[in-house]
């Protein structure tokens, strides 16, 4: 049929009464709409009097033209309204703009109406919390606004409400700011001028099951899933993993089907959950559901369960799981099991580790066998053990009892079962990562002393800020290898530490032996608070005070006997440096156990109101209670923080609270509000970092704007500073996106943004060696301000730890920088401290060690997010800045056989050699000082002697005195070249080096890629060897006798032996030999001379005792000058003697 090339004739019979001209209208209207619609536009009005006729007969053709029309007009809410009545005529399988147009409506519109019905899974907020902020309080938030708008800028976003990256938390309440019409519309989607009452809800949900029906049959299950998350519609995600699962077992009898799995499925939900929802509650269902699913998926993914249940934190399923693996019997069981407890220990808190160990099957011993049994075993962890037991006995018993009845009516534990639980309560502990952890330091420790000593050199130590940042560089280089070496060689500029300065390098032991669990307490058992004898001296209370910090560190996140131990010492402390160091050492020992007693031990000491202690006990209480939301701990440091006067104590408090809403998320928008609407700066400050915390890692986009909006119009300069900071915390995961959103406060006016500019880029790209990050933080160390250029070289160490040059060419040249700001006379303090530190992280952990704020698996890294959050105040106060070591993350591939033990096996590496090599120690030339000092003095004199010249002419020049004797004499001649060409010599030979230095990095890096180019791709790698991240890709496990359980990720992994009847060959533990400490001398004269006179012994001797044992007689001594220290003894008296004849002459006169 000729198409038509004119519509006026065939809109007339829409007018006309016979039903059959009119549908013979709409037939040729339909089949030429995309031409003909401008002619049909004026009867739009007739097709919709038609389409709501009861009695017409073809009134779903009269919705489809209708449709046409207004998708023609761009009215795409009213086109879909009609594309809905039309039918079965609207055809979903037609490949149209039109037909895509409508799904993608259709489908919008079905996820704005599920999120507002009744039905779906609504984020309200937590009601506990309701009271977190009372409203009573001054600068808080009312209940009905927290519920509107958790925090301001939070619902003022004009972003669609259809994607989860931008969706408003706020419940199913009324927003009249939003479009959207009264009568059930989704806001936002539907104008107010459409009513919603046309009954197509019925229609919209007959479209989207034939859309999710097609999606079925066509085996594309992804985008089923995808449309069910935004909506919310677990039935919807049920019924496609369910549908993928029977596809599953339909695949295996159809060779040629190519659908999904269900288990493939099951992993992209949960990378869904895990990646792109931003809804804590909404994530917490679909986890939910994915764990109710599992039993249907034919093969499941264990360590995709464990992840779940970490989340969840479901630790009776976490038990349960494990307890089947176990039964099982067979050794790969056995193995996952044994996996799945080391992935539970990196990412999971001390308190749910705790519970899954008591709800462990028990063996049908008497507990107090059990528990001498352990002892014998753990015998560091005897006293937790017994509390463990108890704590079974009474709380968990109904647990306990339903996860053991069955196990004593069947059968008893078999000796290999009871052998595995106690492995895997072991391993649940701690102490057998720790170990292996220690051990991989202790051996591959490559710290470069040269560059230590060199700090040590260049910064005058009885500068007391210069001291504390050689110690600090000391404690990072040497982070967990044990190897203290450098105090004891160092003597000397040790003694010249007091007062906080003394506490800060005691303190570094604990960061240097963090892990050490066997012989922690040995080693500072010198340092420790001792009773207080009458006549004796104590020692120095910083060194007590440090001493009770560094036991923290060393036992860091990992509750054990060392955790009453400084207890025990807190609460008997009189003196407020012991009580501030120990109530550091409890908030790192106990973070996160959530243990009562300790909390009110900390606030009885909070409620004497110190200053000095205050600000460390409110920083512990937030540890103890990290990531708990303990709403009376919340309102009991919010009164106090309003009740005191000492800003020390409002700062600890505020970090506290930011730490107990670690990883809230919405749960903490009322706390958040409240903080930031306070008058008080410091509390303003503490909401921001309570919104980082909360929020940490999830890449929110309602928190970057908040933060975004505080960094621009907040009037306090540190609030300001912590906002921009703030960023690196959000967006760790995405750290390519933090740079450009960073680039324009780089260059603010104001040096506290440029600060957290820089110091963000150093949190969110840390280990990357990004780029764009090192190109916006190369400019900002030449900033005017020393501050900014210290955070600059703080945050440029961060982001190339363990890099060499193969892997990015700038390190070298950021390396030398480094050491150049340290030994620039000129240059400021604050720099030069930034440098030292700098040097240390760089080079962390004898270069083994990463600094990333996410676990191997991809989970939250709790105690790196927190070290890194109490490490930047180290602004207000230098000790804090130990913390930083809690987020260093050993970079090792560390192989475990079912028997615990480290075979001696080897692992594949498709890479250069010199690719991710240790980068090569530094140089040290005998030349250069004397070089520096010849040059010094010739320009010294050079000067003198122009000067001279002028007043003296040729006699008075002659009878100078000259610094350096030439070899021959001097004529006026040479003088006068002197005179005259000095000054351009000095710029030519500058010029000269500067050329001489580029053209010795380009020959460098010619000959590194020429190097390069010769290695052989691919080589071995020995058990216990530093795999970087970048590295991981490339590593894989030939087949062989060991076969690892799961894919390597890094750390610990567990190998099956395929022979194990065959003998094997184990690693040998070097970190195991024992340290004797050196007993504490009782003196300050004694401890002096131990420590300036030590007494000879065999070098077998000195390097079992360490650099701790014979730094105590340093650190203990009691600085002169303390006020309220011990007094020097008074001499004793003594007779004078006069000579008899001066007194006889003295007599006569």
């Amino acid at each position: 049929m000729v198409g038509l090339t004119s519509a006026s004739g065939v809109v007339g019979f829409l007018y006309e009464p016979d039903h059959e001209l009119q549908i013979f209208a709409l037939r040729r209207l339909n089949e030429e709409i995309d031409s003909l619609w401008t002619e049909v536009v004026d009867s739009i009005g007739q097709i919709e009097a038609l389409y709501e006729d009861s009695t017409f007969p073809e009134r779903e053709l009269a919705a489809l033209v209708a449709a046409k029309v207004y998708y023609n007009l761009q009215e795409y809410t009213e086109s879909m309204i009609f594309a809905l009545g039309a039918g079965n005529l609207f055809d979903l399988d037609h490949d149209g703009e039109f037909e895509d147009t409508i799904i993608s409506k259709c489908v919008d519109t079905y996820i704005a109406l599920s999120d507002t019905s009744p039905t779906a899974i609504t984020n309200h907020p937590p009601s506990k919390l309701t009271t977190a902020f009372p409203s009573t309080a001054n600068g808080a938030s009312s209940i009905s606004a927290s519920l509107t708008s958790p925090t301001t800028p939070f619902s003022q976003s004009t972003l669609p409400s259809r994607s989860l990256l931008s969706r408003q938390d706020s419940t199913n309440t009324f927003d009249p700011s939003m479009q959207g019409s009264g009568d059930g519309s989704a806001p936002g989607i539907l104008p107010p001028s459409i009513p919603f009452n046309r009954g197509i809800e019925k229609q919209l949900q007959a479209m989207i099951d034939q859309l999710f029906e097609r999606c079925f049959r066509d085996g594309r299950y992804r985008q089923v899933v995808g449309i069910a998350v935004e909506a919310r519609k677990l039935d919807v995600l049920r019924r496609s993993i369910q549908r993928a699962s029977e596809d599953e077992r339909k695949e295996k009898k159809s060779s040629e089907s190519k659908l999904m799995r269900g288990e493939d499925l099951l992993e992209y939900l949960l990378e869904i959950c895990m990646n792109v929802v931003q809804e804590r509650s909404l994530r917490n269902e679909l986890l939910r559901l994915i764990l109710d699913l599992l039993h249907d998926i034919p093969s499941p993914d264990c360590f995709s369960i464990a992840k779940c249940i970490v989340y969840l934190n479901e630790h009776k399923m976490a038990s349960d799981m494990l307890a089947q693996l176990v039964q099982k019997g067979d050794p790969k069981s056995l193995a996952i099991a044994y996996q799945i407890a080391f992935d539970l220990y990196d990412n999971s808190t001390q308190g749910f580790l705790k519970k899954v160990r008591e709800e462990l099957p028990q063996p049908p011993a008497p507990a107090t066998q059990n528990g001498d049994h352990m002892e014998d075993d753990q015998g560091e962890n005897s006293k937790e053990t017994d509390q463990l037991l108890q704590s079974s006995t009474n709380g968990e018993a109904p647990s306990s009892s339903t996860n053991d009845s069955p196990s004593e009516k069947k059968e008893p534990m078999s000796e290999e079962a009871q052998k595995a639980f106690e492995s895997i309560g072991t391993i649940l502990q701690g102490t057998k990562t720790i170990e292996l952890d220690l051990e991989f330091l202790y051996r591959n420790n490559h710290t470069d002393m040269a560059i230590l000593n060199k700090i040590k050199d260049s910064l005058e130590a009885r500068n007391s800020i210069f001291h504390t940042a050689v110690t600090l560089a000391n404690a990072f280089m040497h982070a967990g290898t044990t190897n203290d070496k450098f105090f004891r060689d160092n003597l000397e500029w040790l003694g010249k530490a007091v007062n906080w300065s003394k506490f800060t390098a005691t303190a570094a032991l604990g960061v240097i032996h963090r892990g050490n669990l066997g012989q922690g307490q040995k080693l500072l058992e010198p340092y420790l608070p001792k009773d207080q004898v009458a006549g004796a001296n104590t020692g120095s209370a910083y060194s007590q005070g440090g001493s009770l910090y560094a036991l923290g560190l060393i036992y860091a996140n990992h509750e054990t006997f060392a955790l009453d131990l400084i207890r025990n010492h807190f609460t008997r402390a009189t003196e407020e440096v012991v009580q501030h160091g120990g109530a550091l050492g409890l908030g790192v020992a106990g973070m996160a156990t959530g243990d009562e007693g300790i909390y009110e031990d900390l606030k009885n000491v909070l409620y004497t109101d110190s200053a000095l202690n205050g600000e460390a006990v409110g920083i512990a209480m937030g540890l103890i209670m990290l990531g708990t939301g303990n709403i009376r701990a919340l309102e009991d440091m919010i009164q106090y923080a309003h009740d005191t006067q000492h800003e020390k104590i409002v700062r600890g408090l505020a970090l506290g609270m930011a730490l107990i809403m670690y990883s809230r998320q919405e749960a903490a928008d009322e706390l958040v509000s409240g903080l930031l609407e306070d008058p008080d700066p410091i509390l303003r400050y503490g909401g921001i970092q309570t919104l980082a915390l909360a929020y940490c890692g999830t890449g929110s986009n309602k928190a970057v704007r908040k933060l975004l909006h505080v960094a621009v119009s907040d009037v306090s300069d540190d609030v300001r500073r912590m906002a921009v900071m703030s960023l690196g915390f959000i967006l760790f995961r995405k750290p390519s996106s933090v740079p450009r959103m960073v680039e324009l406060l780089s260059e603010s006016y104001n040096p506290h943004v440029r600060y957290g500019a820089a110091m963000a880029l150093g949190i969110s790209c840390a280990g990357t060696g990004l780029d764009e990050a090192i190109d916006l933080l190369e400019p900002m160390i030449q900033d005017p301000t020393d501050f900014v250029r210290q955070g600059a070289l703080i945050a440029l160490s961060m982001i190339m730890v363990q890099h060499n040059e193969a892997m990015n060419p700038k390190v070298g040249t950021i390396r030398k920088t480094l050491q150049k700001a340290i030994g620039n006379r000129h240059e400021d303090a604050m720099t030069k401290f930034g440098s030292a530190i700098s040097l240390g992280i760089i080079d962390a952990g004898g270069r083994n060690c990463t600094i990333s704020l996410q676990t191997q698996t991809g989970n939250l890294n709790m105690g790196a997010i927190v070290g890194m959050a109490v490490f930047t105040q180290y602004w207000y106060w230098f000790p804090l800045t130990h913390f930083l070591s809690l987020s260093f993350t050993p970079t090792s591939v560390i192989g475990v056989d079912q028997d615990l033990e480290v075979p001696s096996y080897k692992f594949y590496s498709a890479t250069r050699p010199s690719l991710f090599d240790y980068p090569p120690e530094q140089e040290t030339k005998t030349e250069d000082a004397p070089e520096k000092v010849k040059t010094a003095v010739l320009s010294t004199t050079a000067q003198a002697k122009r000067r001279a010249q002028k007043k003296e002419k040729q006699q008075r020049r002659e009878s100078m005195d000259i610094d350096q004797t030439p070899t021959t004499p001097k004529t006026s001649g040479l003088g006068d070249k002197m005179d005259t060409d000095e000054p351009a010599t000095k710029v030519e030979e500058e010029k000269d080096d500067g050329a001489e230095k580029k053209e010795g990095e380009d020959a460098k890096d010619g000959v590194l890629k020429k190097r390069m180019e010769k290695e052989k791709v691919g080589y071995d790698m020995e058990n216990m060897s530093r795999v970087l991240p970048a590295q991981r890709k490339f590593i894989s496990f030939p087949k062989g006798r060991y076969e690892p359980v799961k894919k390597p990720t890094g750390g610990v992994i567990v190998l099956t032996d395929t022979t194990p009847s065959e003998g094997k060959s184990l690693l040998e533990l070097k970190a195991k030999k024992t340290v004797k400490p050196a007993a504490a001398p009782e003196t300050l004269q004694d401890r002096v001379n131990a420590a300036f006179n030590p007494p000879e012994a065999p070098a077998a001797t000195r390097e079992e005792t360490g650099g701790a044992a014979e730094a105590a007689g340093v650190l203990n001594a009691v600085d002169e000058d303390v006020e309220g220290g011990e007094e020097a003894e008074v001499p004793r008296p003594f007779d004078y003697y006069e000579d008899e004849s001066e007194n006889q002459e003295e007599g006569q006169q």
